[in-house]
């Protein structure tokens, strides 16, 4: 494991300083590690007394430092509650930010409470989603980037997780299927991880948004289909699919999607759905075979059961996702079954 830099601690405190905010002498000062990141970042929580702050080590020839930046002012100016910068080094990969509390929603989401925080964080997607950014050179979700995505699904789950050989080419035919939909939406501003862990409750109740630095104008349904076929959380179809539906009535009474059916609208999330879950089990795959992230082995089950959900509704028809799905259900559940982490799917 990477080192604490030395000056790490020293640096947010004379950043406090700075601010005049800095600890008197005789404040207890205590800084400890948060739990891990699917990154290289690294978390800390610096308490001084009463007053709490996190401090980040994102290095810079890894982590997207200057696109944090940017994200953050975007979505500050736009009234999406997000944590405030109070310090940077982009040199150094620095960074002091505003303590925004340990209540992550996912810890907090049951069959009470679950409809409330998700109309909540609706109306922040909606927020998200109005602000398209002027600059036509931010990151866009294109084919390129859909491809890359997909690509880790043969490479490191399929091949170096399960020990399998490539797909089969209707697979090839169902990831152009699936590239087809996602280009085929309006385009928003999407954050590529809106999900119960990056999503916090304030002591006022409100929902804030953190881990935001990935964010791309992409498809309409991304963020959506993200939280409410959550990959650390799962609810029955037929709630997740009235709630998509509330979502898009809501949109088109503020005059976005307009002239979109709710089928078409269902296509394109199920198929986005399917295409976001492919890439997280190559995704999950790699964080543990490279990274040593154990972690995320126990979330594969779930993801696992979201892609055999859509490829059955979307394969009942013979061709490129039927024959896909039968590869999959066949050779890749086998090997699936073999792991001490599938042996129970």
């Amino acid at each position: 494991m990477r080192p604490t830099p030395t000056d790490l601690q020293p640096w947010a405190l004379s950043e406090l300083t700075r601010r005049g905010e800095g600890p008197a002498p005789s404040t207890e000062v205590a800084f400890a590690p948060l739990t891990g990141d699917a990154s290289a970042r690294r978390y800390y929580r610096l308490e001084c007394g009463q007053a709490g702050y996190i401090v980040v080590d994102a290095p810079p020839a890894t982590e997207k430092n200057r696109e944090f930046l940017g994200v953050q002012q975007l979505l500050a100016a736009g009234n999406v509650r997000v944590p405030a910068v109070l310090a940077s080094d982009l040199e150094c990969g620095y960074w002091l930010l505003e303590d925004l509390g340990d209540r992550q929603l996912l810890a907090e989401l049951n069959e009470d409470s679950v409809a409330s925080r998700y109309g909540q964080a609706f109306q922040m997607l909606h927020q998200f989603g109005r602000l398209l950014p002027d600059d036509p050179t931010w990151a866009k979700y294109d084919h390129a980037l859909f491809s890359e995505e997909l690509s880790r699904f043969p490479e490191w789950f399929v091949g170096q997780m399960l020990g399998l050989a490539s797909p089969p080419p209707s697979w090839q035919h169902l990831e152009a299927i699936l590239i087809e939909s996602a280009l085929e939406q309006p385009r928003v501003l999407v954050h590529r991880d809106f999900h119960s862990r990056n999503l916090m409750i304030l002591p006022s109740e409100a929902l804030a948004l953190i881990d935001f630095q990935d964010a791309v104008v992409g498809p309409a349904c991304y963020d959506l289909v993200s939280l409410l076929r959550d990959c650390y959380v799962r609810w029955p179809a037929d709630k997740v699919e009235a709630w998509a539906l509330e979502y898009l009535a809501q949109a088109q009474q503020a005059g976005e999607l307009v002239g979109v059916s709710p089928p078409q609208f269902l296509r394109w999330f199920d198929l986005m759905g399917l295409q976001r879950h492919i890439k997280v089990l190559g995704t999950f795959a790699r964080l543990y075979l490279r990274d040593g992230k154990t972690a995320y082995l126990d979330d594969l089950p779930l993801v696992v059961s979201y892609v055999r959900e859509m490829l059955a509704r979307y394969g009942e028809t013979p061709g490129p996702i039927s024959e896909a799905a039968a590869w999959f259900e066949s050779d890749v559940m086998a090997a699936v079954r073999q792991q001490p982490w599938g042996s129970a799917l």
